[in-house]
């Protein structure tokens, strides 16, 4: 069949039993029973057949992708004219089958010295509570460190109570705000010399 031929077919196919689709995976499944005699090596439109039935398919997978919704944009097609193109995008489902790996299953890590002896003296792990916790004055979630961090809110306050602790001791003049970046900044120092001695002691040099 010439490519003249095939574009006069009709879009519309009609299937005894309808296909289904992965079209996040670009693929279609057909489960129609297959003629034995029209793809035998024997038959001399064996080919065709073949051709005939992907052609098929496809045009269902075709007709399916052009039912999600569709977004023209333009942009700019850069060069040195600066021209601009239009294109149409579809933005198709998540994949719906699973697929092998292209790569092996990476190794597993070896314990680290903290990991071998809690293991040897039954220490199990702490739950981690999470990275976000809860601002009742802003009235949302931020991060407990780094930017924006909960930590840091104590820097921005204009008013500061001073702990009991501190009060007629040579601290009671510091300023709770100095101080808690300073302390801070040491914790900072703190982990990075304890993540050096935990590459040294596991043999990882940069």
């Amino acid at each position: 069949m010439s490519t003249k031929d095939y574009k006069s077919l009709p879009v519309t196919v009609e299937k005894p039993i309808p296909v289904t689709y992965d079209l996040g995976n670009l693929a279609v499944f057909d489960s129609n029973v297959v003629d034995r005699n029209d793809v035998d090596s024997s038959n001399g439109k064996r080919e065709q057949n073949i051709r005939s039935l992907t052609r098929d398919n496809v045009q269902l997978l075709i007709n399916q992708i052009l039912s999600l919704p569709i977004k023209t944009t333009t942009e700019s097609a850069g060069g040195t004219g600066n021209q601009s193109a239009s294109m149409t995008l579809i933005q198709l489902p998540g994949p719906t089958t699973e697929l092998p790996r292209e790569k092996p299953l990476p190794k597993p890590k070896a314990p680290t010295k903290w990991e071998l002896f809690a293991a040897k003296k039954g220490i199990k792990p702490k739950e981690r509570a999470g990275k976000m916790v809860y601002d009742e004055e802003a009235g949302e979630w931020v991060p407990k460190w780094g930017y924006k961090g909960a930590n840091k809110k104590l820097d921005d306050q204009w008013l500061v109570e001073i702990d009991d602790k501190v009060k007629n001791t040579e601290d009671e003049l510091v300023d709770p705000r100095t101080l808690n970046r300073a302390q801070r900044k040491e914790l900072v120092k703190k982990n990075q010399r304890q993540q050096k001695k935990n590459m040294r002691n596991s043999g990882v040099s940069k």
